[in-house]
């Protein structure tokens, strides 16, 4: 099969740091590759894969300073992607939404993946537009606000076994919090946590320009306060495996819909357990103590970490390999390429196309 992956430009394919849409998108395009595939992929010159790169910016638009607007760039790219549309099979977008107007004449060969939050009162007229644009979730919760939306499966993230290593013992002694600092990621409830539990707590997290008052004002001042606090910033890959694999258990204190968290896998391929609020698709991807504990409250989580001990770390890895590989993800998302490949699909006519003409079935 030949297919394009269409990638986010504001991080390379892997990131080298925060960047979880990239990531998974690398993870996919490896696999798909590995078994055979012939894969095309759309992103950052700066990108590392095994298929073939159409660079679309020199480098990752995030950490290139003289980048301001980040749009010309993907529309770039999209040009790029229409002028080679017909050499593909399937079409795979991780880009969210700008390519939907763009890819109406060829609908029935695409798919876009929404990697990020759906409960934005704006997307609901957006989506009752474009009712033949085939989407994939990555949990079912995050599909809750958009039923109209032409939903073609749910694919849930998956890791390569061997992207980070089991940690037995988990002897850092130490909780991990890892991520970004924003509201909706509550790092001032790990803090808080950290603080009524007694245990350090390490925060390795990136601060968008977005955030940088809720830092200065808010989560820095916490961490001035608490000795057992310590903030490390972005960690890369191979940092990231120590820092999971060595903490007690991650806090994931989200206050909002959260679409997946990849992060909780990650730390599951460590064998650490994750005490995680039930918002979102958290109660989705942990298994209530098996993989960690599903908490309502400050106090439920305060009560968790004294309990991380008895959860079998080699369970939490087992956990892992059964339900988040990258060999899974690839399974999924071919089947879902195997259906849109043959299913005839009511198409919207392109605006090009004559007045009048009426709905059209493309087999």
């Amino acid at each position: 099969m030949k297919i394009a992956q269409i990638a986010p430009l504001a991080e390379s394919v892997p990131p080298k740091l925060y960047g979880g849409t990239e990531r998974i998108v690398s993870y996919l395009t490896e696999e798909l590759a590995c078994q055979g595939h012939e894969v095309t992929l759309f992103a950052s010159g700066d990108s590392l894969t095994s298929a073939e790169l159409v660079p679309c910016a020199e480098k990752a638009l995030r950490l290139d300073p003289a980048i301001r607007d980040p749009i010309p760039y993907h529309l770039i790219m999209l040009e790029e992607v229409r002028q080679r549309s017909d050499e593909f099979d399937i079409l795979h977008f991780h880009i969210d939404l700008l390519h939907f107007p763009l890819i109406r004449p060829f609908a029935h060969r695409t798919v876009t993946t929404l990697h990020g939050r759906l409960d934005l009162p704006d997307l609901q007229p957006f989506y009752r537009a474009f009712p033949e644009i085939p989407v994939v979730s990555i949990s079912d919760d995050q599909r809750r606000p958009l039923p109209m939306a032409n939903w073609a499966a749910t694919v849930q993230h998956g890791l390569p076994l061997d992207i980070l290593p089991f940690s037995p013992h988990g002897q850092g002694g130490y909780l991990a919090f890892l991520g970004r600092v924003s509201p909706e990621k509550r790092p001032d409830r790990a803090i808080e946590i950290a603080v009524r539990s007694g245990m350090p707590l390490k925060i390795a997290a990136k601060v968008d320009k977005a955030d940088e008052d809720y830092w200065r004002d808010v989560i820095k001042p916490m961490i001035d306060r608490h000795p057992n606090v310590d903030y490390v910033g972005e960690v890369d890959e191979t940092a990231k495996a120590a820092f999971l694999g060595d903490a007690s258990a991650l806090l994931f204190p989200i206050d909002w819909p959260e679409p997946f968290g990849l992060v909780m896998i990650e730390a599951m391929a460590c064998g650490t357990p994750t005490i995680a609020f039930r918002c979102g698709s958290v109660p989705e991807v942990l298994e209530e103590g098996v993989s960690g504990y599903i908490v309502g409250s400050v106090e439920e989580a305060v009560s968790a970490v004294g309990r991380v001990g008895a959860i079998s770390r080699a369970g939490v890895r087992r956990a892992f390999e059964e339900r988040f590989s990258a060999s899974r993800m690839a399974r999924d998302y071919l089947d879902v390429y195997d259906s849109l490949m043959h299913h005839r699909m009511h198409m919207i006519p392109f605006p090009t196309e004559a007045a009048g003409a009426g709905v059209q079935t493309v087999a």
